[in-house]
């Protein structure tokens, strides 16, 4: 039995942009739906969830990143951001937003493609691991969710990721480029302040749960590690 099809929300008012995708994603085996307002978005994914969504980041009524704010609010499916705004600020305010990628115009269909297909295998990876406990922190893959002593810390999927890889090797320094690599898995020139701006996150929405202290802890000009700190499990 073929497995079966998986349909890619398009968020684009760009008719052509949308076009070149819709086209190119059928011919490799998606099916595709269209949207050209933000507005529009959520009730259609709440109504007919997709397999992931390409999000444009300048749309009528409702921009990407308010989009893709009230989507993280009910669901962790994959979300690639668009944009012909190059600006680092804007990469990481989209990803800090939740988006789960972010490609700049002009792009090519085969790359968004392929970045697609990696989004895809990591959501799916997901489903088939069980949940795991690390030192007073639980790591639900299939609900991408963290908890300390039951309590859920609210991570969105590139901060969830990044949790995930610390408390994978408790002790072991990751370099800013390994971390990097986890989060995005093409070779962009993207700064350390990304990471820096994840680790600030991450350690405040820890704190909120447990006053003493994250456990994420800087290694001056390298990078970070986790040292569990002793707890409830």
């Amino acid at each position: 039995m073929n497995p079966p099809t998986r349909t890619i929300l398009i968020v684009e008012d760009d008719a052509k942009i949308a076009d070149m995708l819709s086209n190119y994603l059928t011919a490799q085996g998606f099916a595709v739906e269209w949207l050209a307002d933000g507005l529009e978005v959520c009730r259609q994914v709440r109504e007919r969830p997709p397999a992931a969504v390409l999000l444009d980041l300048m749309l009528p009524g409702q921009d990407g990143l308010s989009v893709c704010r009230d989507l993280r609010r009910f669901s962790d499916l994959p979300i690639m951001m668009l944009t012909a705004r190059i600006d680092e600020i804007d990469r990481l305010v989209g990803l800090e937003t939740g988006a789960d990628d972010y490609i700049c115009k002009p792009f090519s269909p085969r790359e968004v493609v392929a970045r697609l297909h990696a989004l895809l295998r990591r959501a799916e990876g997901r489903l088939m691991r069980p949940p795991a406990s690390e030192g007073g922190f639980s790591v639900d893959e299939a609900g991408m969710q963290v908890r300390w002593a039951g309590q859920p810390l609210g991570l969105t999927p590139v901060e969830f990721r990044l949790l995930r890889l610390l408390l994978s090797r408790p002790g072991q320094v990751f370099e800013r480029s390994r971390l990097l690599d986890e989060l995005h898995s093409d070779s962009r020139d993207v700064s350390d302040r990304v990471i820096d701006s994840h680790i600030k996150n991450l350690r405040r929405k820890i704190d909120r749960c447990r006053p003493e202290g994250s456990g994420i802890v800087s290694v001056y000009g390298v990078g970070y590690r986790m040292e569990l700190p002793t707890g409830p499990a």
